[in-house]
């Protein structure tokens, strides 16, 4: 089956996530894991944020879990030394990325919702999102590699794939390649319109996810495209399969927000990138006046349309009980 609505059904965590009223439940912290143990390391530009080890990490979800926190998205961050042309490590089962989402899944179940990057920048050597071929991203043969990594995460206990890499017909061909394997309680989220922008920069640094040549402009969207593009990926992912559609960054693109929302039927998630978290975190030094930025950036995804908000600023709301 190419469309099964009961994925987003599947478990109380999921149905809070994407069908309960807008609120704390409604938002995704994002972590960023690497390898080894007793590791905590403060991200440059993004107050608050860590590269954490496994054990960390848990401990960290743990704390956000009594907070109210009930859903994360992971990042694996691969050293340089392990990676490779074709980003070999993303799909190791004995990897820290696969370890933390078994040990998450083992320790909290179904009462979390566990989502999971799929893309090649972080493990492969060239920092792109495909594999590269004679100086050019492919399409077809990063797509075959994609699905290997989203079914891995499935297998380890990934409720949701979240597909980054912006290539084409990859909704489709994971969601295949799940069904094949047996994974048909398993969503895809797909990043369906994520434009090449330059509000990423802090992330990239997390993620040692630069490109060593060229740039992203070739599968991300163009930020002077206009409505037209932008509904018809959204679109495209929805007719493919796609549980979750969502638009990367946020605050630029309220308005390709809104018209998103207005064209698909699945669930909209929005993006608050590393960018916009930054600005916020150097502008807004007091706890109250962060509160009220913070309040009102929700506010305005949720005016736009977004179900679901990944932010980094999750876990301060859960905190200091900034949203019910």
């Amino acid at each position: 089956m190419k469309t099964r609505p009961r994925i987003n059904r599947w478990t109380e965590a999921r149905r809070n996530l994407l069908f309960g009223d807008f609120s704390l439940q409604s938002l995704v912290q994002p972590h960023f894991v690497v390898n080894g143990s007793g590791i905590d390391n403060p991200i440059e530009g993004m107050d608050g944020i860590h590269q954490q080890s496994v054990d960390i990490l848990i401990q960290t979800i743990r704390n956000d879990y009594n907070n109210g926190i009930r859903s994360v998205m992971l990042f694996g961050i691969v050293n340089s030394e392990d990676k490779d042309e074709q980003a070999t490590k993303a799909s190791d089962a004995s990897s820290h990325m696969h370890e933390a989402i078994r040990k998450l899944k083992s320790e909290f179940g179904d009462s979390i919702v566990v989502m999971t990057d799929v893309c090649l920048c972080t493990a492969t050597n060239h920092g792109h999102c495909g594999l590269v071929e004679h100086g050019h991203i492919v399409n077809d043969a990063s797509v075959e590699r994609l699905c290997e990594i989203a079914v891995s995460h499935a297998e380890a206990g990934a409720d949701y794939v979240c597909a980054s890499d912006m290539m084409d017909g990859r909704v489709s061909a994971i969601r295949s390649a799940l069904e094949a394997e047996h994974h048909s309680s398993t969503g895809v989220l797909s990043y369906s319109v994520k434009y090449a922008s330059s509000f990423y920069g802090p992330f990239r640094h997390a993620a040692d996810s630069s490109p060593e040549f060229g740039d992203r402009s070739t599968h991300q969207m163009n930020i002077n495209s206009g409505y037209g593009e932008a509904t018809l990926e959204a679109m495209l992912d929805e007719e493919e399969g796609a549980d979750i559609i969502m638009v990367k960054p946020g605050l630029p693109y309220l308005d390709v927000l809104r018209r998103v929302a207005d064209s698909v039927h699945r669930p909209i998630a929005v993006y608050n990138v590393s960018g916009e978290y930054s600005m916020v975190m150097n502008v807004a030094k007091e706890l109250e006046m962060r509160k009220q930025m913070v309040c009102e950036i929700m506010t305005s995804f949720k005016r736009a349309g977004a179900q679901v908000v990944i932010t980094y600023h999750a876990r301060e709301i859960a905190k200091h009980a900034w949203m019910k």
